[in-house]
């Protein structure tokens, strides 16, 4: 028995001991899998009789849920999808297991649905929430409890994911007044320096919370349209020779980065996603949309532009680098804006992962820790 069947036969057997309960699998073991096994040891013959109910935040994921139950040979003709979004137009009466897929999903605004459902519910998350204070993490608690983990750095060790080295890259913001600003009937330019000391002058002196918010949320809106990090994508892109993804902030910024995107508004993206996939093309842009349920073979680097300061977004997109064979080692590079916010929101996403495999490099390639 591999070491992964032996996780997720430790996982299944936690998991039929309660009535309501989460996992915490990391990317790669068979989260998706070990769910369907759940539905099935429950389900017996019976699968016209147990109503089954499967949450996930996207419609996506689902496109996985149907691949393996072919793939393992698993009845799922009557079990039922439906978003996070749409959970609470459904009737809790109507199912008797809910199966919460990415169960950090889960906000207050579901507690009155599960509240009102008395069946078995079974939680999944490959990033359960760090704090049981908030929201996420009082709803984990309330309803599937996280009863068995099994985190990245044990997958790798264990030789089901392949190694991994994170190099953060600390940029300066750029005093080039190269950023066009409009106010009223006012046009004028203003640098990357200027920019950032405007929006954290106006956070500073936000006098109510909601102004704070606000504030906050376009000083990393605004950082995100920043061209230096795009600059030096490009100047790092062309040093990378394996195949390689880049993590972008926008469409537009996609489009910039390279030759071939993948994003909503790209009518080529699965044309590109197929040809990045079958290694036709080695260099791939994309936004969002390939943080979860998508994996790439012989995928080697990988460039995050923005870390969020979400350890749960970062982990998704590192979390494609680990595909490899175990023998292999995957390079993730984070962009990083030094004497900035930004560090402290890369440090944030960044703190799960394993210290002594994190190198930070400043503009000069001298070899600094935050």
């Amino acid at each position: 028995m591999s070491k992964r069947d032996q996780v997720q036969n430790e996982a299944l057997g936690t998991a039929l001991k309660h009535s309501r309960c989460g996992l915490g699998i990391s990317m790669g073991v068979g989260k998706t899998l070990i769910g369907l096994k759940y539905i099935e040891h429950l389900q017996g013959n019976n699968i016209d009789k147990l109503r089954v109910l499967v949450v996930a935040p996207k419609l996506s994921i689902f496109d996985s849920w149907k691949d393996d139950a072919v793939k393992f040979n698993i009845n799922i003709d009557k079990i039922a999808f439906s978003t996070y979004l749409s959970l609470n137009k459904l009737c809790p009466a109507d199912y008797d297991l809910i199966v919460l897929d990415e169960c950090h999903s889960l906000l207050y605004s579901h507690k009155e649905f599960l509240d009102e459902f008395t069946g078995r519910i079974l939680g999944l998350t490959g990033t359960p929430p760090r704090w049981n204070n908030s929201e996420k993490g009082e709803m984990v608690s309330r309803f599937c409890p996280i009863v068995y983990k099994y985190i990245t750095d044990e997958a790798i060790d264990d030789k089901i994911l392949n190694e991994y080295k994170i190099i953060v890259h600390l940029l300066h913001l750029s005093p080039k007044k190269n950023i066009p600003v409009e106010y009223k009937d006012k046009r004028w330019m203003t640098s990357e320096v200027d920019s950032y000391l405007y929006w954290t002058n106006r956070l500073s002196k936000s006098s109510t919370d909601k102004q704070k918010q606000i504030n906050s949320i376009m000083r990393m809106k605004t950082m995100m349209t920043y061209k230096s990090k795009e600059q030096y994508t490009v100047t790092l892109l062309s040093t990378i020779e394996d195949k390689c993804i880049v993590f972008a902030n926008t469409q537009e910024q996609a489009d910039k980065l390279c030759d071939h995107s993948y994003h909503s508004a790209n009518p080529d993206s699965d044309d590109n996603l197929q040809a990045f996939k079958a290694g036709a093309i080695d260099k791939l842009s994309c936004v969002m949309q390939l943080n979860e349920g998508v994996n790439i073979p012989n995928l080697k680097q990988g460039i995050i532009l923005h870390a969020y300061g979400n350890e749960r977004k970062s982990n998704q997109r590192i979390g494609r680098l680990l595909r490899l064979n175990p023998d292999d080692t995957a390079t993730v590079h984070i962009l990083c804006y030094v004497g900035t916010v930004d560090e402290s929101w890369t440090r944030s996403a960044l703190k799960d992962f394993d210290q002594s495999k994190i190198t930070y490099i400043n503009e000069n390639e001298q070899i600094l820790r935050l």
